[in-house]
């Protein structure tokens, strides 16, 4: 017998013990295995709906007030360079304890620059699993673009991204650590919720360039000293050409349970897609659960299920 679920605004602490984190999973479309299409479809249409209310409802409220465009005059590519030398004193060498985490990208270091600027640099690694298109990628964009939800591209070197340091690393090591949940209340994650929507919306509808990011999660929202979210990780992005609303692939990125079921099935992603994963990633913020989280568990068969359970408790 299944045990019963607790119910879900009683308290904003996550329910179960972190699981390890997803990966960044890269496809083609064709050839399905159905097994993995069904899981990796797990949250149905629903979490779209849900994250078109919470995401419109930011964006709208944001335009109540006064909508402010945050393009500005930014710096080409070859003003950001920064001499190795420079970096690789600021990191100690890229030493072992300065390393903050590593990814598909490769390792991330912790640099102090000569000024006392603390910097994030990312290193691209030789068995990199995104390699050096996402990293033109990613350098490419994010030099162009500028918010205060969107991470700060500070300088690039060769093979390097450096960030502005993000003190309070990423928001899934708050929400779904069982000691650092404690500090996520209800205002802190209703604030988080709205900064990554005016992130988004800005990418998708104020920026010169419209901007689809394809692998919003948890991992990928950095915070700052006070807490603020800032999207990050833009190597998987797809720039659109204006007055395009959608695109297809035959190259599958990004992580299994974020993804749009017509961007799995298809390859077709738009803001409709990222929009999802803004949906996803709502629901792990409110429930303080990974989506992953529920594969083979007793407490519910997905995150929506536990979701619609706690919600009924209350009634």
């Amino acid at each position: 017998m299944n045990a019963p679920s607790p119910p879900l605004l009683s308290s904003p602490s996550p329910l179960l013990s972190p699981p390890s984190a997803t990966n960044t999973t890269t496809r083609t479309p064709k050839g399905n295995n159905p097994s993995i299409l069904a899981s990796s479809i797990i949250v149905p249409s629903i979490i779209a709906l849900l994250s078109a209310i919470a995401f419109g409802f930011f964006s709208v409220r944001r335009k109540k007030t006064k909508t402010t465009k945050f393009d500005y005059e930014t710096p080409s590519t070859e003003s950001l360079q920064f001499n190795f030398s420079t970096i690789s004193a600021a990191t100690d060498n890229f030493s072992q304890g300065n390393e903050l985490g590593k990814g598909g990208f490769g390792s991330v270091y912790k640099g102090t620059l000569s000024d006392g600027q603390e910097i994030a640099v990312k290193r691209l690694s030789k068995n990199s699993r995104q390699g050096e298109q996402e990293f033109k990628n990613e350098v490419t964009l994010v030099a162009k673009l500028q918010h205060k939800n969107l991470v700060k591209l500070v300088g690039s070197q060769e093979k390097l991204l450096i960030y502005e340091f993000m003190p309070n690393a990423s928001l899934d090591q708050f929400l779904f650590d069982p000691v650092k949940c404690t500090q996520m209340d209800w205002g802190r994650r209703y604030k988080i919720i709205g900064g990554v929507a005016r992130g988004l919306h800005y990418l998708h509808e104020e920026s010169r360039l419209r901007i689809i990011h394809r692998d919003l999660k948890a991992s990928n929202i950095l915070l700052d000293k006070d807490m603020n979210p800032k999207i990050a990780d833009f190597g998987m992005a797809r720039l659109f050409v204006l007055e395009q609303t959608q695109a297809s692939t035959n190259r599958i990125v990004g992580t299994y349970g974020y993804m749009a079921p017509e961007y799995i099935m298809h390859g077709e992603f738009s803001v409709k897609s990222d929009v999802f994963s803004f949906g996803v990633l709502v629901l792990e913020i409110l429930c303080g659960q990974r989506n992953s989280s529920f594969h083979k568990s007793d407490i519910d068969r997905d995150l929506l299920s536990y979701a619609w359970s706690g919600i009924m408790d209350l009634l």
